[in-house]
């Protein structure tokens, strides 16, 4: 769309209530797909939702003051300060800006090690989230040397984003000889239109950047291969949520 057409769209919303737009996007969305064959609409239709996720996303972190209110609505951070005692010592593997190795240390009374690969992530979580029990890292975990080994090794939502995982999983014990490991996965099994995306050759995960995005039986299956333990699984807001012991 030209910028002159998109002015005079922008013009005409201006004058039109929030209710008024949606009726009539609904209405024009809706005869344009009803004129396609009906994987064709679907295509159309599942396309706009990715766009449509997306904007939710970048909004309901600038709603959320710079966190995804995920983290308050889910409050997946309980899973694993609950799950954590006073003076372990905690990896959080990909902590991005820092907002959960915060709360472990705050609610926990854990001594914890946040690492992720974005030097801008570490920098927003050392302005943000300082702790006296929290310290931040810059680099691959599996590349840096620690002193000491590990009781809690966090990886919320990170496996997703790796290709190999089994072999990231043992040479990760190997590395820091944690006691357990608490895992936060995205389930495939989510949403009925996720296997309906892939049969229609549509990209069905939520980020592009994953690898891949679980059943029940590919967990299990990649926990094995990595010579892990399952001692706790659940499955809640559409993902896995484990722990696993080093066999």
């Amino acid at each position: 769309m030209d910028t002159k057409n998109l002015d005079r769209l922008r013009d005409k919303f201006s004058e039109t209530t929030d209710g008024d737009i949606l009726d009539l996007l609904v209405d024009i969305i809706g005869k344009h797909v009803e004129s396609m064959p009906p994987a064709a609409g679907l295509r159309f239709l599942f396309a706009m939702d990715a766009c449509l996720y997306e904007l939710q996303g970048r909004l309901s972190v600038a709603y959320g003051g710079g966190v995804h209110t995920k983290h308050r609505h889910t409050r997946y951070h309980d899973f694993f300060t609950a799950r954590t005692n006073q003076g372990e010592r905690v990896l959080d593997v990909g902590c991005g800006i820092g907002f959960l190795a915060y709360d472990l240390a705050e609610k926990s009374g854990a001594n914890v090690y946040g690492i992720d690969l974005n030097p801008d992530n570490i920098a927003v979580a050392q302005a943000r989230y300082q702790h006296p029990n929290v310290a931040y890292i810059v680099g691959d975990v599996l590349k840096v040397s620690f002193e000491d080994p590990f009781d809690v090794v966090i990886l919320s939502n990170v496996l997703e984003h790796l290709e190999d995982r089994p072999v990231f999983l043992r040479r990760l014990v190997r590395a820091v000889q944690p006691k357990r490991i608490l895992i936060r996965v995205p389930l495939f099994e989510r949403d009925w239109r996720v296997p309906l995306k892939e049969e229609l050759g549509m990209d069905y995960r939520l980020d592009p950047t994953h690898y891949t995005e679980y059943t029940l039986e590919s967990f299990a299956s990649e926990i094995q291969a990595a010579h892990l333990m399952l001692t706790r699984q659940e499955v809640r807001w559409g993902e896995i949520w484990a722990e696993a012991a080093p066999q």
